[in-house]
């Protein structure tokens, strides 16, 4: 492995690491029931996870897990986080273009998904994700096997960010950071659906001028530093 591929690998387990960080301090996945995943750099088709038996609040790099197409850890110590499995590695597969997935269950994301709607254009952060996402609309909230982690990939398709009904939100990205901040990012979308009392949506034009502005790689850059700087330091 060449010391490019090192660094690269080294970068993508630190982002991960920091994506649980930050979904703990927020006050996520404290029942383990979520999962940020990173495609391996040296061999693209396995993919880091959190060791199942790890709290979030303890992630670290040292307890990813690499897991091969069957899910078997092939690098690192600790078991495998299944449903997690069978949920990311059918995307990472459809997906060339993206080499992380993010997921776990929030105080508006999971009750806004039992609706089984899509987001409007309501607020600035909510631009981000117009003609950028879309609804699993499908009762397996249980996932058991990748033959539902591939029906979930198709209905994601090109977007950024997945619906999962009666479940929670799902987002992918070009890096773990991404992929985490576009989540925090859809459960304030999440947020100000439930809350709003009469929202009043912009236009669709008003709503993509904001979102050529908002969805770039700076603002995820920047979004992300704020937030391990505002959460974990």
């Amino acid at each position: 492995m060449t010391s490019e591929i090192q660094s690269q690998r080294h970068e993508l387990k630190r982002q991960i690491a920091l994506g649980y960080q930050l979904f703990a301090e927020l006050g996520w996945g404290d029942l383990g029931d979520g999962h940020i995943s990173g495609r391996d750099p040296a061999d693209p088709n396995t993919l880091w996870l959190l060791d199942a038996n790890t709290p979030f609040k303890h992630a670290s790099e040292s307890k990813l897990v690499r897991l091969n197409s069957d899910g078997e850890v092939v690098e690192g110590e600790g078991a495998t986080n299944w449903p997690a499995f069978y949920i990311h590695y059918p995307i990472l597969v459809r997906r060339s273009d993206i080499n992380s997935v993010a997921h776990t269950h929030t105080p508006f994301g999971t009750p806004f998904a039992a609706e089984a709607r899509k987001f409007d254009a309501i607020t600035q952060e909510s631009c981000i994700f117009i003609d950028d996402h879309e609804v699993f609309d499908d009762e397996e909230v249980q996932v058991q096997d990748t033959d539902c982690g591939f029906r979930i990939a198709d209905s994601l398709d090109r977007n950024r960010g997945l619906i999962l009904r009666n479940h929670g939100l799902l987002s992918v990205g070009k890096s773990p950071k991404e992929s985490v901040v576009w989540f925090i990012m859809m459960e304030r979308v999440a947020e100000a659906h439930l809350r709003a009392r009469k929202p009043q949506p912009i236009s669709h034009n008003a709503a993509l001028y904001a979102k050529a502005d908002l969805a770039t790689d700076g603002q995820v850059e920047h979004a992300f530093t704020n937030l391990v700087a505002h959460h974990l330091s």
